[in-house]
């Protein structure tokens, strides 16, 4: 079932976070972030939407990283259910893709649930006050990727965020598989 996270709560803080990456280092929120912005993205392995865009997220997020922007993704997913988005799958799934940025694993959820994300991919983009200025789509793909040319609407967000401190006023939300919660 495709889910959409709310529309961007502007000026929102980020949240402070402690996690393991697939590197075997533990990372904060200060290693992560960048001198003029910072994306901090919930993806997983399994979803199909990720799945779609997983090789232009990796090409955008250089590109973001180039300018100054400081990037992390997070996987939250309850691994008992959905063992394929664990931590050594996660490593893999790192390599294989090339990923320039840490991937760590919220196995508490808490950090999920601080930051409100609903979906994956469900992203976050902060000035560089730690201020939120997007929350909205990569492009137009969906389960399927969008057309070579589809609107790089999160890289454009992002560097415009770089240059403004602020975010475009209309965004389209993202869409993906709900956040996959373990039961109490």
């Amino acid at each position: 079932m495709a889910v959409s996270p709310p529309v961007c709560d502007f000026g929102a803080p980020w949240n402070d976070f402690e996690l393991p990456g697939t590197d075997g280092r533990i990372y904060r929120l200060a290693d992560v972030t960048g001198p003029r912005g910072t994306l901090v993205m919930f993806i997983c392995n399994h979803c199909p939407y990720v799945q779609s865009i997983i090789d232009r997220i990796v090409r955008d997020a250089r590109e973001m990283q180039a300018a100054g922007i400081g990037v992390v993704a997070i996987s939250a997913n309850d691994v008992a259910e959905y063992p394929q988005d664990g931590p050594e799958q996660m490593k893999t799934e790192a390599a294989r893709h090339g990923f320039t940025f840490p991937y760590l694993y919220d196995e508490t959820q808490a950090v999920a649930r601080a930051y409100g994300a609903e979906c994956t991919p469900d992203f976050f983009g902060y000035n560089a006050d730690g201020e939120l200025q997007y929350r909205g789509r990569f492009d137009a793909s969906a389960r399927t990727p969008g057309p070579a040319e589809a609107r790089r609407e999160l890289l454009e967000a992002m560097l415009q965020i770089a240059e403004t401190g602020k975010g475009p006023e209309n965004q389209v939300p993202s869409m993906g598989c709900s956040i996959k919660w373990k039961t109490a």
